[in-house]
């Protein structure tokens, strides 16, 4: 399909409502799935420290009951 002018692309034949709005729901989704996968990273990278950080003073623990 072939658009004269910026107008009539952006109007696609009178569906222009339709067709933008379902972009912007796809680009939404696509956002929020980036934000969620960055969001979820850090917490779990959070989690991996602490849990590190619990088991190295657990293992000095046990070495200062043993001495």
């Amino acid at each position: 399909m072939q658009f004269n002018s910026l107008s009539d692309f952006i109007a696609m034949g009178d569906y222009g409502a339709y067709v933008w709005s379902s972009v912007a729901i796809v680009f939404g989704a696509l956002a929020w799935i980036v934000v969620d996968s960055v969001m979820l990273k850090s917490k779990t990278l959070k989690a991996i420290k602490q849990e590190q950080e619990r088991a190295e003073k657990i293992r000095q623990a046990k070495q200062q009951n043993s001495v």
